[in-house]
């Protein structure tokens, strides 16, 4: 190891040590801190990947990655101020090898906001709550806006929120917001795990809402929401001048032993994006689409196993003046399509693929999943998904292979260390292996291993 290296070991190791010993010392303390809360994670994990999909890619790729987490909050009521840090680092990236700001933004105040609980506004039981700082978002499905957990950094945003929820639980949230971008960009730095604190901008604008309301039979929910995100140029950082509106529906039940459930999803996003990064570029109207839709059964056996059918279409770019290529904004992948880390073969866009499910829950420390899926590209013209394989002439086809996957997490001590392995086979056929960009290194594979420790 470098230095730098070794002096982003210490300073994690010295996280991992401390944080536990302030957070115990803050919950124990006496009036008035003992309104602070404080809770926070350790997590290390290792990835390996053979086989690489990404075109311009080393055949192999491992990454060890380091993440800590501390969050604190005040709460005397009906005030609270909390704040959170992430220390996100990756160690033994090669030549050749993904490493993105998806993997290290070291010592970040990813969160640190006031907000205030209000109780009663609209009648009896209805509660609201006004926030305004840096905070984390997961709104409606995630599957546009999350804070993503897998992956080794999360989504920030800086702005307003106000959620109202009413007694029969219906329930509001509209936000306005500057996405955190994260720092720092060049790879060198990345390396060396150099901390720069993310930036937030005009230059880049997230807002909207969502209204939810439980079905009549009980046990569901039926929500509308709407999503603007507004990007632009500003110096040293040209963009395509996204302005997207994601207007989406959703009806969605709970899975319940001896009954079936279901989860259907539509996204439409219109609006503009310029053809290039060039200022005179061409301005282009946008239409894209996405779905998702699964059907499930919950067993009455003791396992609590489900088993599910899946299919999720998002569309590609195609011929004819419109961009039609779907965006997922700032939208989590794992709990959908795959691992993210440096894996990330799936993502919601020139996509479509049908698949199975089985989940499994055998005690109360451990739970299981694998699955199954064919996959498509939307588009054949269009690259597939978030791999960078295609064919512009369509003569590859739209069928793009097979992925099985799977996880299993287990409670080592309840509540305090966990254990979590994923993996994932790829194997390549049609457009990702005949595709003119396509690698000639078969099918890929990954595998990761992590321990979190929370406290």
């Amino acid at each position: 190891m470098n230095r730098s290296h070794l002096i982003a070991v210490a300073s994690g190791l010295v996280f991992v040590l401390a944080a536990p010993a302030l957070a115990q010392s803050l919950k124990s303390a006496d009036d008035p801190m003992a309104a602070v809360t404080a809770n926070g994670s350790v997590r290390v994990r290792y990835e390996a990947l053979d086989g690489q999909f990404r075109p311009g890619f080393a055949p192999e790729d491992d990454l060890w990655s380091l993440r800590s987490t501390l969050f604190l909050e005040w709460n005397p009521g009906p005030f609270r101020i909390a704040g959170e840090v992430y220390d996100s680092r990756a160690l033994g990236s090669g030549p050749g090898g993904v490493l993105t700001t998806g993997e290290v933004n070291t010592l970040e105040p990813v969160q640190l906001y006031l907000a205030a609980d209000l109780d009663a506004p609209l009648g009896d039981r209805s509660k609201l709550t006004l926030q305004a700082g840096r905070f984390t978002l997961n709104l409606g499905s995630r599957r546009l806006v999350a804070a993503d957990d897998y992956r080794n950094t999360t989504n920030g945003y800086t702005g307003l929120r106000a959620d109202l929820r009413l007694a029969d639980r219906t329930s509001a949230t509209v936000f306005y917001t500057l996405p955190q971008q994260r720092r720092p960009g060049p790879r060198e730095d990345l390396e060396d795990n150099r901390f720069e604190l993310d930036r937030e901008d005009g230059s880049q604008r997230l807002y909207g809402g969502y209204l939810s309301r439980p079905l009549p039979a009980g046990g569901g929910l039926a929500e509308v929401g709407y999503i603007r995100f507004r990007e632009s140029d500003r110096s040293g950082r040209p963009t395509r001048n996204r302005d997207l509106h994601s207007l989406s529906a959703r009806l969605i039940t709970e899975p319940r032993a001896g009954r079936f459930d279901y989860e259907v999803e539509l996204i439409r996003q219109t609006g503009s994006i310029r053809e290039g990064l060039q200022a005179d570029a061409p301005k282009l109207e946008v239409e894209a689409w996405f779905v998702h839709a699964d059907a499930g059964y919950t067993f009455q056996h003791p396992w609590r196993p489900r088993l599910s059918v899946e299919f999720d279409r998002a569309t590609g770019e195609s011929p004819g003046g419109r961009y039609s290529r779907f965006d997922t904004l700032f939208g989590m992948r794992r709990a959908d399509l795959a691992p993210a880390g440096i894996y990330a073969a799936l993502g919601r866009t020139n996509l479509e693929t049908l698949g199975i499910r089985i989940e499994a829950v055998p005690s109360r420390r451990l739970d299981v999943f694998a699955s199954g899926r064919a996959l498509w590209a939307a588009s054949a013209t269009d690259s597939f998904s978030t791999t960078g394989v295609g064919d512009p002439t369509g003569r590859s086809g739209r069928f793009a292979g097979y992925q099985v996957e799977g996880r299993a997490r287990y409670w080592i001590i309840p509540d305090t260390l966990r254990v979590e392995l994923n993996a994932a086979v790829l194997r390549r056929d049609g457009l990702l292996a005949g595709a003119p960009n396509a690698n000639p290194y078969g099918n890929t594979r990954y595998v990761s291993l992590a321990l979190t420790r929370s406290f």
